[in-house]
């Protein structure tokens, strides 16, 4: 089955004066404040979208590591991903960095890291991001 998510984002005035709102329709969950220089410079209490990207490929990479991890018969207690998705302004976005901190019971290191570079590659975000370099960081607790 299919499954369409849906964001919304409504935007007031230019570029760099104007600002917007984004909201997750799909899930009526919350909505964020964006702008330009949230953007371009980095301002506290906005986002923008690569903030939101970076979330999307967190979430998307620790399910699919957990499901491979899962599916080897070494389910992890937990994982934390951290994906920093890198914005130039007039260039665009030129990376997402994945920092991985597992903790799996039963798995060593090189084990490991397999299951973490076959989830990078495997997880459809990585895919929808082929265009752009993406690194990966994981280690074991």
């Amino acid at each position: 089955m299919a499954v369409t998510s849906e964001s919304r984002t409504t935007w007031h005035g230019s570029l760099v004066e104007g600002s917007g709102s984004t909201a997750l329709i799909s899930s009526g969950a919350t909505s964020f404040d964006v702008t330009w220089a949230a953007r371009s410079e980095g301002q506290s209490g906005k986002t923008n979208p690569e903030e939101l990207l970076g979330a999307a490929h967190s979430a998307c990479y620790s399910m699919a590591l957990s499901h491979a991890l899962s599916g080897a018969g070494t389910p992890p207690e937990s994982l934390e991903v951290t994906a920093a998705v890198t914005f130039v302004p007039g260039e665009g976005v030129t990376g997402s960095h994945l920092l991985v901190i597992a903790s799996v019971p039963g798995l060593d290191e090189a084990a490991f890291a397999v299951f973490a570079e076959e989830a990078k590659t495997g997880c459809p975000i990585s895919q929808a991001l082929s265009g752009i370099p993406i690194t990966l960081e994981a280690t074991l607790r």
